[in-house]
């Protein structure tokens, strides 16, 4: 039996995720072996695809669903990443009564009174095209508005929630269905980060760290795997939460497609995945 885990050209022997996965397989006497997605590979010889490090489809996400949806095999399931690589799956969320960041979609305008926004393409990864703005930068905040809207992309504005400065983002891995382990992201977006993304030179941006997850988290975590359609062929999810103004947790994003798993911040998580895997077999 044998697994390709989908990577991108990029990163053609896929991210330490996937290497540790690979290993993971390779004692419980499962072949695994990273694959290039959109390359010229023998995708019915495998016995299963799991995507994973597949982080340059953005500009050509039709082409990817589809390459999704023609594959024998696949988990996450082909109808998950369609939905989920577009964030207005976030609309879904809201409206099944989960806490989800407020959001503006295809506003004519910035946002009056919120101090602080984050304006961002509902398709991207990795802070892609995403800015945070604030006082004094609201000419530069309607030409990233109107930029996106100009490219036929759908733009989304959030108000910038402190809590990222002081507790980051909680990021909650789940294996299965079940919670695994948990990480700490710090702070993502830098005041005046402009369209391409963060300002870079910061040590603590983006860093990663263990966490514990409280009750709080691990519920909204499980409702909102609950409200996926079709999750329960999940094999992975990753559940982002940052605190609101009161404190409770909000989804900043569900990441169900091809997200880092932190492997290393969670003891036994590769293996764990690597039995899951062995098990779909």
């Amino acid at each position: 039996m044998t697994v390709a885990f989908a990577t991108c050209s990029l990163l053609p022997e896929g991210s330490d995720d996937v290497q540790a996965l690979i290993a993971a397989c390779a004692a419980l006497g499962v072949g695994a072996e990273p694959v290039v997605w959109d390359g010229d590979a023998d995708w019915p010889a495998y016995d299963l695809v799991v995507v994973r490090s597949t982080w340059d489809y953005t500009s050509r996400r039709e082409a990817f669903t589809a390459w999704a949806q023609s594959l024998p095999r696949v988990l996450n399931p082909a109808g998950i990443i369609r939905w989920n690589t577009d964030k207005r799956y976030l609309r879904d969320l809201a409206a099944a009564g989960l806490p989800v960041v407020p959001t503006l979609w295809d506003p004519d305008d910035i946002p009056a009174g919120w101090p602080e926004y984050v304006i961002k393409p509902a398709v991207s990864i990795g802070s892609g095209d995403t800015a945070r703005w604030g006082p004094g930068e609201e000419d530069a905040a309607r030409a990233h508005l109107r930029s996106l809207r100009e490219a036929g992309r759908t733009a989304m504005v959030q108000p910038y929630l402190s809590a990222v400065d002081t507790a980051g983002e909680t990021a909650l891995v789940f294996c299965d269905g079940e919670f695994s382990h948990a990480g700490r992201k710090a702070r993502i977006l830098t005041a005046g980060a402009g369209i391409e993304g963060p300002v870079r030179g910061d040590s603590a941006r983006g860093r990663v760290t263990a966490a514990t997850a409280t009750g709080a988290e691990l519920d909204v975590a499980e409702r909102a795997l609950a409200a996926v359609p079709g999750g329960g062929d999940l094999l992975y999810a990753r559940v982002d939460l940052v605190p609101g103004p009161d404190g409770a947790p909000l989804i900043i994003e569900l990441e169900l497609t091809e997200p880092n798993l932190y492997l290393q911040h969670g003891p036994g998580s590769a293996g764990r995945f690597a039995e899951a895997i062995a098990a779909r077999l």
